[in-house]
């Protein structure tokens, strides 16, 4: 799932640190909140350690005061203190003597041939106090869902320029709307998604090629045929979803777009520091409708009769395979930031729900646990180690126990200044929290939810369910074929493969983490398989 506009380092995303310019960075987050917990026994240092003098300290303290000695070791002996805390907690860029709300325990780290060790470092967890924490939580009302003329109004050039119907006798969303501009006009000259993307020069010269044939001229007005998205595959990143999207290309009714993830509901089309001096690069809608021309295309094809067969054109269908659509809502913390709420009012979902209500929803997940590590391998570019793993993982746990014993649950998971502060995406494994967000307005047979283990177990099965709930037609003998001979998409790089496993030690602790969310995944889904207890 590649996210060019994602890179770790030093614990926080590139693209959004400079994008959330209004939220409070990771590091005050972290002074914030981050408990901190000092003991000699884990630094190295003996208990019983001695603050020796040398002689010409010893000479002077002979000359003052017994007070004036006492004041003075106790002056030093606090600074040995604070010194010693500062390099045990650098990477905080703060210091806080503030002891968590339970009994810490600590968490020592398996190497990898299963023998114990110690950090030089002390980390220490109270899971237990955690997840009795996020049990207490995991019952909430659902999310109060906005009612439409408040969505409309938040957006209304959105839904000024996609109607709330679409043409009868065709599958996909489609509708006409005018076009006015000149005849020899380049109609995609100003989209930044044909601009900016190297890959899109060909498919941008085919389709200025092919765009003036395709225009119905009806009244004296040339009118455009465009298209929204069939289905929408939401996530979760580094679960298989490129592979799956490229595979569902294979069958004859899908078109590509062009490009898998356009990140627009998400990301996009609020507008980011995207360009190379800084400035704010919003995509308006008639940028992401562009995308989805060779649909819209084959469509008029069918509708005018200019193509040979049984104009099966008409069933002609397209999908956005953003893997941010189930989780990112980020960036409303910055529209809405004027009312300083703990949770977004508007989600993703309520858009493209009030847009198209019959709209095919696919989730794909795995293990979160495995799915944090190649997470973890997949977008830190720099000094990756399964310790160095291990530490951000503790840390983000931490960060993520400091916001749950302040906010809801639905807070912590939708938190930006807490996103931005954590070194490793923890919160993406909370599947069931954004799953219950997506089932407040759409129906749940309109979401398929998948298993990546099921998936890499059986391809050709997974695929067949995919296309069934898509409601398309057998696909053809070589199709299927086709299905298992294509190469894995997007696999693990062999320099990541190198670095093996994480340490037994970090994956109890995510599995411990993770467990209530699965547990109510679990129950959701009515799929014990999604307790991922046999991986």
């Amino acid at each position: 799932m590649p996210l060019s506009e994602f890179s770790y380092g030093s614990g926080t995303q590139t693209a959004y640190k400079h994008s959330l310019h209004s939220l409070p960075m990771g590091e005050d987050y972290g002074k914030k909140s981050v408990r901190t917990f000092f003991d000699l026994r884990h630094t190295g240092v003996p208990e019983n350690v001695r603050l020796k003098c040398p002689p010409l300290l010893l000479f002077s303290l002979q000359r003052i005061s017994k007070n004036r000695v006492f004041s003075f070791l106790v002056g030093l002996i606090m600074t040995f203190f604070i010194m010693a805390s500062y390099m045990l907690v650098s990477d905080k860029k703060g210091l806080l003597f503030i002891l968590s709300h339970y009994q810490m325990r600590s968490v020592n780290v398996g190497t990898g041939n299963g023998s114990t060790e110690a950090f030089a470092e002390s980390t220490v967890l109270d899971m237990k106090g955690l997840v009795e924490l996020i049990n207490s939580k995991q019952e909430y009302p659902p999310r109060k869902v906005p009612e439409e003329e408040d969505v409309i109004e938040t957006d209304p050039h959105l839904f000024s320029v996609i109607p709330r119907h679409f043409l009868p006798g065709i599958k996909s969303p489609c509708w006409y709307e005018e076009y006015p501009a000149e005849p020899n006009s380049d109609p995609y000259g100003s989209n930044p998604f044909f601009i900016r993307l190297r890959n899109f020069k060909n498919l941008r010269e085919r389709l200025k090629t092919n765009f003036r044939q395709h225009l119905l001229h009806r009244d004296g007005k040339r009118l455009r045929l465009r298209c929204l998205p069939y289905f929408y595959i939401i996530g979760q990143p580094k679960c298989g979803t490129t592979d799956l999207f490229h595979r569902l290309l294979l069958h004859p009714d899908i078109r590509y777009n062009g490009i898998k993830e356009p990140h627009w509901w998400t990301r996009k089309r609020f507008g980011y520091k995207h360009n190379k001096d800084g400035s704010e690069e919003k995509y308006r809608v008639e940028d992401y409708l562009d995308l989805f021309d060779l649909t819209a295309q084959k469509i008029q094809e069918g509708l005018s009769g200019n193509s040979s067969g049984d104009r099966r054109e008409l069933q002609s269908i397209t999908g956005d395979g953003s893997a941010s659509t189930m989780w990112d809502n980020q960036f409303w913390s910055i529209v809405d930031r004027d009312r300083q709420e703990a949770e977004p009012r508007f989600l993703v979902q309520d858009f493209i729900h009030t847009l198209d209500p019959t709209a095919r929803i696919i989730v794909i997940l795995r293990d979160p646990a495995e799915r944090l590590y190649s997470d973890y391998l997949y977008f830190r570019s720099t000094n990756k180690s399964a310790k160095a793993f291990h530490q951000s993982v503790v840390k983000s746990v931490q960060l993520f126990q400091s916001c749950l014993s302040e906010k809801s649950l639905r807070s912590c998971a939708y938190d930006g200044s807490l996103y931005l502060a954590m070194p490793v995406r923890l919160h993406l494994g909370l599947y069931v929290v954004f799953l219950l967000d997506w089932l407040t307005v759409f129906h749940r047979e309109q979401i398929l939810v998948l298993q990546l283990e099921d998936y890499a177990a059986n391809v050709k099965v997974t695929i067949k369910k995919v296309f069934d709930f898509l409601n398309l037609g057998p696909f053809p003998e070589q199709v299927e074929t086709a299905l298992t001979q294509l190469p894995t998409c997007n696999t693990r790089r062999t320099a990541d493969k190198n670095l093996g496993p994480m340490l037994p030690a970090t994956k109890d602790l995510l599995r411990e983490f993770y467990q209530p969310f699965n547990q109510k995944l679990a129950g959701v889904l009515n799929d014990n398989a999604f307790l991922w207890s046999h991986t």
